[in-house]
């Protein structure tokens, strides 16, 4: 973190520094001006600024206003990714909410929305629910989250186990914004085999060790998605399944978890796939897993 924040600054003061290596500080200029965002904005569905961070002042203030008359004009599959007048715009719509970011620099636009998306994420694990009406309840506490993961317009850190340590504010409570006739609805209908948990809707930052009644709790999620492609006979052209185990932690501290898989579990890869194991293509791992243990106590 605090070597991203010098190596942003741009050439260190030191004369000594600056003569011996001139050519590292100009990389990393570069390097870094790739992923450079001028103002960041979320906008409430009817159009209004919740949240405006202004970072270098090169891209006009009513570049909202511009975003959302661009946005009317084009059609509705289209996505909102366009430049004017040499301005780009790039956005992501969650809950109907805009989070928007604009830039003067040719920037990877998968990097942005990449960016954007997991902005939405950490805001709603802080805040529980995603809305309008939690973005103002708790608008110090989201201008703290932008504040750590962009500096001066540049990416630092979108993990929210990361800012857990560097973010201070508590959260405000807000419902979930079921209405009387949804919650009426639901009352008629078969109860489901699982339930979903009121871990949704609950803000991380509500756990405290010194509060009682509360439990130690975690909350495992296993979510598989199956994509199929078929002819017009019937038959299977392309398949897979996609499969991602989340996990949400209320525990008390930092403790060191082991979650154990099947004995049977192979990765292509690794080329230890046989007759009778479940082989993965591929896996990714979270950046706090300890993949030295992965392949001798999984």
């Amino acid at each position: 973190r605090c070597s991203l924040r010098r190596l942003a600054a741009g050439p260190s003061s030191s004369p000594g520094a600056l003569a011996s290596s001139p050519s590292v500080h100009t990389v990393a200029r570069g390097r870094f001006r790739r992923g450079m965002i001028s103002q960041l904005f979320i906008l409430a569905p009817n159009g209004h600024t919740i949240v405006n961070k202004d970072y270098r002042g090169d891209v006009p203030k009513d570049s909202p206003e511009i975003f959302l008359r661009k946005l009317v004009e084009k059609s509705e599959g289209e996505a909102p990714i366009f430049n004017v007048d040499g301005v780009n715009y790039m956005c992501v719509r969650k809950n109907g909410l805009f989070f928007l970011a604009t830039t003067l620099h040719n920037v990877p636009p998968a990097f942005v929305i990449e960016l954007l998306t997991q902005l939405t994420k950490v805001c709603k694990d802080y805040i529980g629910v995603l809305n309008e009406e939690s973005l103002r309840k708790n608008f110090t506490l989201i201008y703290e989250l932008v504040d750590e993961i962009l500096d001066f317009g540049y990416p630092q850190s979108a993990s929210t186990a990361e800012l857990k340590a560097f973010v201070f504010n508590e959260p405000a409570p807000v419902s979930s914004g079921a209405t009387a006739t949804a919650r009426m609805m639901t009352s008629l209908k078969a109860a489901p085999k699982t339930m979903s948990s009121k871990a949704v809707h609950k803000p991380i930052a509500l756990r405290s060790d010194d509060r009682r009644g509360e439990k130690n709790e975690i909350f495992v999620d296993v979510i598989d998605r199956i994509s199929a492609v078929f002819n017009s006979s019937g038959q299977v052209r392309t398949f897979s399944i996609d499969g991602s185990i989340q996990m949400k932690s209320y525990l008390s501290g930092s403790p060191e978890l082991h979650l154990a898989l099947n004995d049977e579990l192979a990765i292509a890869s690794a080329g230890k796939g046989g007759y009778g194991m479940v082989e993965l293509d591929n896996v990714n791992f979270h950046e706090c897993v300890q993949l030295d243990k992965f392949e001798s106590e999984r």
